[in-house]
């Protein structure tokens, strides 16, 4: 049987409901290899439709979603009129309330989200996808390897015409924060902590505060090409900013915040966006 593979075919940026974690978001590697008989070209499957037929296959099931594990206790998920309301709350009673269109959230037949359950998962998609000499898919997912500090951050971009619209999607960043031109690991870890398991939301979006279970939650709501999106998190989990969530704005907010605390030094700072994209900025 013949074998053909791809590394890092794609990288898959998503946030998934976590029990104890809230909205987490994530960025994983995508690795195919294909197993197989040859077709009548000599080929198992051309290099070309693996990179259109299967990344986009795999693209489509999760990237730029909110993921969700349907067996989790405590969910509620209530699809109509191709819209899906998904109501979470937790054991320690932390509300997480979405409502968006149907393409932006997955509901995934699992109780918990693990690379080695969504590896499962992608097999089976992708192989439904595949010519019939191709006769079984892997897929190795990995998370970038980061020496330093790096955050998870859910968000949303009302205003991208594409699928960063949606309300609740994210990714793994690494962060670098050079003061006076050397590179400053404390502060690097500082602002990941800071920001470890976040949702970046726009001031603009806030639509209102409320108690569940004498908790305080923060609510989001917007109006997107994509249709109405709405979100409610704990809002210990929400860190506001004065403009869209984008990265440049992100790197933006960032060197500004420093630049104020102390206007003697000059800063430069490279968010990432998942993996190998960003913005700078300096101040």
């Amino acid at each position: 049987m013949n074998r053909l593979f791809v590394n890092q075919l794609t990288v898959l940026d998503f946030s998934y409901l976590h029990p104890i974690r809230g909205i987490v978001g994530e960025s994983w590697i995508m690795n195919i290899e294909l197993h197989g008989d040859l077709n009548e070209h000599g080929m198992l499957f051309d290099f070309g439709d693996v990179k259109n037929i299967l990344r986009n296959a795999a693209e489509d099931f999760i990237d730029h979603k909110l993921v969700v594990p349907a067996s989790l206790p405590g969910l509620i998920v209530d699809p109509t009129d191709n819209r899906i309301h998904m109501s979470f709350e937790s054991s320690s009673g932390q509300k997480i309330e979405a409502k968006a269109p149907a393409e932006a959230i997955a509901i995934v037949p699992l109780a918990d989200i693990s690379i080695f359950a969504m590896e499962e998962l992608l097999c089976e998609h992708l192989l439904s996808v595949v010519p019939g000499n191709v006769k079984s898919v892997k897929v190795a997912l990995e998370e970038e390897s980061v020496k330093g500090a790096y955050y998870h951050y859910t968000h949303g971009l009302k205003k991208h015409q594409g699928n960063c619209q949606r309300i609740a999607h994210g990714h793994r960043s690494k962060l670098e924060i050079y003061t006076d031109g050397q590179r400053s690991q404390l502060t690097e870890y500082q602002w990941a902590k800071k920001w470890k398991d976040i949702y970046i939301g726009s001031r603009d979006d806030l639509c209102g505060s409320e108690h569940h279970n004498n908790i305080m939650h923060t609510r989001f709501r917007y109006t997107a090409v994509q249709g109405e999106f709405e979100l409610l998190l704990p809002s210990a989990s929400v860190y506001l900013i004065e403009t869209e969530s984008t990265v440049e704005w992100i790197a933006e907010h960032i060197a500004t915040t420093l630049k104020q605390q102390r206007p003697q030094n000059t800063f430069k700072v490279r968010c990432y966006e998942g993996v190998n994209k960003g913005a700078v900025a300096e101040h």
